[in-house]
C-alpha cells in the first residue's frame, strides 16, 4: 500500500479479539458500576419476572436454611426412641427410694417407742424383724409379703400403675446391677423388668411426632425444589428473550451504521459482540444473578441460624471454615495471573496457526516450515507452562473445598460431643451443624464464581451497548422524493465534490466534477489511493459528502433515500461473496419472479453454463463462500447475479481481476452487452479492459487530472499513457 493510500483511507482491520475473533474470558469492564447500571436499565421490561425469580431464589434458600433445624428435631426424636426413657427410670427410682426412706423412718420411730413399753413375744418378733431391716437397710432379697406392704406404696406414672410387687422386682434387678451401670447392661436386663415398668421405660418411638416432622421436611424440600425450578425457568426465559432482543437490535443496528464504522473496527470484533458477548450476558443472567442472590441469602441465613441454634458450635464452624478459605483465596490470587497469561498465549498460538495455514503455500514455497515449527513449538511451550500452572492451582480448589468441609465437620463433631457430654446440646444439633457447615462453605465459592461471571458480563454488556449506541446514519424520514428505476434516464453529475475520512486532515476527494451521460461507460483509473473506490462509495451514499453535490437525473442524492439509490445500482466487486445455498439461489439472490430461461441466458452469456453442467446437481448444487470454487468461478457467479438485476446503473470494481485471460474476454463481451443502455462505472487496474470505455477519468490525490477516451488520452501522452504503457514494460 502506498503512503498516499495509508494517509487517505482509514485502515480496514480484520481478525478479532483473541482466538477466532472472540473476546477473552474473564475480561473486566472499564466501569463495572456503570456497565451493570446500564444492563439493569435495559432489563427493566423484564423487571417483574426478575423480581419474582429473585424472590423465589431467596425463599428457596430460606427453606434450605430452615430444613436442618427440623432435621435436628427429627434426629432427636428418633434418638430418643432408641434409648431407655431415663426420665421415667429416674422418676421410678426416686419414688421408690422416697417411699422406702419414709417407711424406714416410721419403723425407726416405732422402734424407739417400743423400747419404753413392755415387750410381748409378738412385739419382740416384729421389732426384731424391723431391727434386721434397719441394719440391712436396702438388702431386700428376702422380704415377706407383709413387709412389702409396709415398705412400698403403689404409684402411677404416665397412666401406668406400678404395683408393690413390680417395685420390689425392680429393686432386686437394680441391686444386682450395682452402682456402675452401663447402657449395654441396662438394655440386657430390660426384658427381665416387670411389664408395668418396662412399659414406661423401654425405648419407644413417637411415630406420630416423627411422621409430622418428616412430612414437614418433605414439604420444605419439595417447596424449595419447586421454587428453585420456577426461578430457573423464569431466569432462563428472561435470559433468552433478552439475548434475542439484543441480537435483533444489533442486526437492525448493523444496517443503520455507516460504512466508516466497519472501516475502523475489526470484523472479528463486531462478530464477537453479536455472538460471544451476547451469549456471555445471557449465560450470566441465567445463572450468576440468581446464584449470587440465593448464595448470599444462604450464607447470611446460615450464619444467623447457626448462632440461633448454638453460638459455641457456630463459632467453631465459622472459624474452622475461615482458615481453609484464607488458603483458598491465596491460591485464587496466585492463579489469576496464570489464567490471564494462558489466554494471551493461547491467542498468540492460535494467531500463529491461522497465519501459517492461511499462507501455507507461501510457507512451503519459501521453505519456511522449520522456522514456523520452531515458533509454534515456542508458543505451544508457553501455553503448556501457563496451562499447567493455572490448572494445577485451580485443581487445588476442589480438594481444598473438600478439606474445608471435612475440617469443619470434624471440628463441629468434637465440640458437639463435648457439649453433649455436659448436657449442653443434643445429638440432633450436631447433625444440623454438619449440614450448616456444608451450607456455609458452598455459598462462598458460588459468590466468588458469580462475581467473576458478573465481571465478564459487565465487560460484555459494555461492548454490546457501545455497539448499540454507535452513531447511526442520518435519518431519512423527511425525504419524500423517489426515482423509479424504470423511468431513470441515467445521467449522473458530480459537482465540486469534497470528502474527508474521519481523522484525516487531507481530503481524499477534492473539487471532483464530472458528468456521466446516459448509457455511457465511464472508467475510473489511477494509482492506488487515488480515491477511485471512495468515489463509488460516495455515489452509493455509503458515505456522506462534506461539500458539493452528486445528482442523478438532476436530483441530488441528498434528496433520495439510500434504499432508493441502492435500487438504482447493481455492483460487481473484486471481493466475491456467496451465500450458503444452491447455485440458483446465489444467482437469483433477492430478486423475485426470475424464470429458468433468464438464468440460463445469463449463465450462457457469462460462460457459466459448462461449469454448472459439470456439477452433480446442476443449479441445485449446494455451495457456500468456503466451498472449493476457484476465484474465477466465484466471480462469474457474482457477475451473473449482477446481470439479472434490472438496474439503470452498473458499477464494476475490479470485476475481472480474478479471472483468466480467456474468461476475461468472455466476461468483457458479456459486460458490453450488460452495459448497453446503462450508465456504467468501471474501476480497473488492468487498463486493457477499459479501452472501449466512452469516458476515462484519470484520478490522482482525489482530483481528475485527465479525461477522455482511450485514443485521446494516449495521444496526450500524460498520466494515463504512462499507466497504460507501464503494463507492458519489462522489468529488469
Amino acid at each position: 500500500m502506498s503512503n498516499n493510500e495509508k494517509m487517505t483511507r482509514p485502515p480496514r482491520r480484520f481478525g478479532g479479539r483473541g482466538p477466532g475473533g472472540m473476546s477473552a474470558p474473564g475480561e473486566k469492564a472499564n466501569d463495572f458500576k456503570s456497565a451493570m447500571k446500564r444492563l439493569f436499565s435495559e432489563l427493566n421490561r423484564f423487571k417483574i419476572l426478575i423480581i419474582i425469580s429473585l424472590v423465589l431464589a431467596v425463599l428457596s434458600s430460606i427453606l434450605s436454611i430452615v430444613a436442618p433445624n427440623k432435621l435436628s428435631d427429627l434426629t432427636d426424636e428418633i434418638s430418643e426412641g432408641l434409648t431407655v426413657n431415663t426420665e421415667n427410670l429416674e422418676t421410678i427410682s426416686n419414688t421408690i427410694t422416697a417411699n422406702l426412706e419414709e417407711a424406714m423412718s416410721k419403723i425407726s420411730m416405732q422402734r424407739m417407742q417400743a423400747s419404753n413399753q413392755s415387750e410381748t413375744d409378738t412385739n419382740l418378733e416384729e421389732n426384731s424383724a424391723r431391727a434386721n431391716i434397719s441394719e440391712s437397710e436396702y438388702d431386700i432379697s428376702n422380704i415377706s409379703e407383709e413387709m412389702k406392704e409396709v415398705l412400698f406404696k403403689e404409684f402411677e406414672i404416665d397412666g401406668v400403675k406400678i404395683s408393690v410387687d413390680d417395685q420390689y422386682s425392680f429393686l432386686k434387678i437394680m441391686s444386682e446391677l450395682g452402682e456402675n451401670i452401663d447402657a449395654n447392661t441396662l438394655y440386657s436386663k430390660m426384658n427381665e423388668m416387670p411389664e408395668s415398668i418396662k412399659e414406661v421405660v423401654e425405648p419407644k418411638m413417637d411415630m406420630e411426632a416423627i411422621k409430622n416432622i418428616a412430612i414437614f421436611l418433605v414439604i420444605i424440600y419439595l417447596c424449595s425444589a419447586v421454587f428453585s425450578y420456577i426461578q430457573s425457568v423464569s431466569m432462563t426465559d428472561v435470559a433468552n428473550k433478552f439475548a434475542k432482543s439484543l441480537r435483533t437490535r444489533i442486526s437492525e443496528k448493523i444496517n443503520k451504521l455507516p460504512l466508516k464504522y466497519f472501516d475502523k473496527h475489526q470484523i472479528g470484533d463486531v462478530l464477537s459482540r453479536v455472538t460471544n458477548d451476547v451469549d456471555t450476558i445471557a449465560q450470566s443472567m441465567n445463572h450468576s444473578l440468581a446464584t449470587l442472590v440465593s448464595a448470599t441469602t444462604l450464607f447470611l441465613g446460615t450464619i444467623i441460624m447457626m448462632f440461633y441454634t448454638n453460638w459455641i458450635m457456630a463459632l467453631t464452624a465459622i472459624l474452622s471454615s475461615s482458615i481453609g478459605f484464607a488458603f483458598m483465596f491465596l491460591v485464587l490470587k496466585k492463579s489469576q495471573k496464570y489464567f490471564v497469561a494462558r489466554q494471551e498465549e493461547l491467542g498468540n498460538l492460535n494467531s500463529h496457526i491461522e497465519e501459517i495455514y492461511s499462507g501455507l503455500n507461501v510457507v512451503k514455497v519459501y521453505n519456511g516450515k522449520r522456522e514456523a515449527d520452531e515458533k509454534f513449538d515456542d508458543l505451544n511451550e508457553r501455553v503448556y507452562n501457563c496451562n499447567k500452572k493455572s490448572q494445577f492451582l485451580s485443581g487445588l480448589m476442589q480438594p481444598m473445598m473438600n478439606f474445608i468441609g471435612n475440617f469443619g465437620y470434624v471440628a463441629v463433631c468434637i465440640v458437639g460431643a463435648l457439649l453433649t457430654m455436659n448436657n449442653l446440646t443434643s445429638f440432633g444439633v450436631i447433625v444440623a451443624f454438619i449440614m450448616y457447615v456444608r451450607l456455609f462453605t458452598s455459598p462462598l465459592s458460588q459468590i466468588a464464581q458469580a462475581m467473576t461471571s458478573l465481571q465478564s458480563t459487565a465487560a460484555a454488556s459494555e461492548r454490546v451497548f457501545e455497539f448499540v449506541d454507535e452513531e447511526e446514519m442520518s435519518k431519512e424520514e423527511n425525504i419524500t422524493k423517489k426515482l423509479d428505476k424504470k423511468d431513470v434516464k441515467g445521467k449522473i453529475e458530480f459537482e465540486n465534490v469534497e470528502f474527508y475520512y474521519d481523522g484525516n486532515d487531507k481530503p481524499t476527494i477534492q473539487n471532483f466534477s464530472a458528468i456521466a451521460k446516459p448509457g455511457q461507460k465511464i472508467a475510473i483509473v489511477g494509482p492506488t489511493g487515488a480515491g477511485k473506490t471512495t468515489m463509488v462509495n460516495l455515489l452509493m451514499k455509503f458515505y456522506e459528502i462534506n461539500s458539493g453535490d452528486i445528482k442523478i437525473d438532476g436530483v441530488s442524492t441528498k434528496e433520495l433515500t439510500r434504499e432508493n439509490i441502492h435500487d438504482l445500482f447493481t455492483m460487481v466487486l473484486q471481493d466475491t461473496w456467496l451465500c450458503s445455498g444452491t447455485i440458483k439461489e446465489n444467482i437469483i439472490f433477492n430478486k423475485e419472479n426470475v424464470t429458468k430461461e433468464q438464468i440460463d441466458k445469463v449463465c450462457e452469456t457469462v460462460g457459466l453454463s459448462h461449469f454448472i453442467k459439470t456439477l452433480p446437481h446442476g443449479y441445485e448444487t449446494e455451495v457456500s463462500d468456503n466451498d472449493n470454487l476457484s476465484a474465477g468461478q466465484k466471480q462469474l457467479l457474482t457477475i451473473a447475479r449482477a446481470m439479472l438485476q434490472d438496474a439503470p446503473f452498473l458499477i464494476l470494481d475490479e470485476a475481472t481481476s480474478n479471472v483468466d485471460t480467456r474468461t476475461e474476454e468472455l466476461v468483457q463481451k458479456a459486460m458490453d452487452k450488460l452495459t448497453e443502455g446503462r450508465t456504467s462505472f468501471i474501476i480497473a487496474h488492468r487498463l486493457s479492459t477499459i479501452r472501449n470505455a466512452d469516458l476515462i477519468l484519470v484520478m490522482k490525490n482525489g482530483n481528475i487530472i485527465e479525461q477522455g477516451n482511450h485514443e485521446e488520452l494516449m495521444q496526450k501522452n500524460g498520466a494515463y499513457a504512462e499507466l497504460y504503457n507501464s503494463q507492458f514494460e519489462k522489468v529488469g
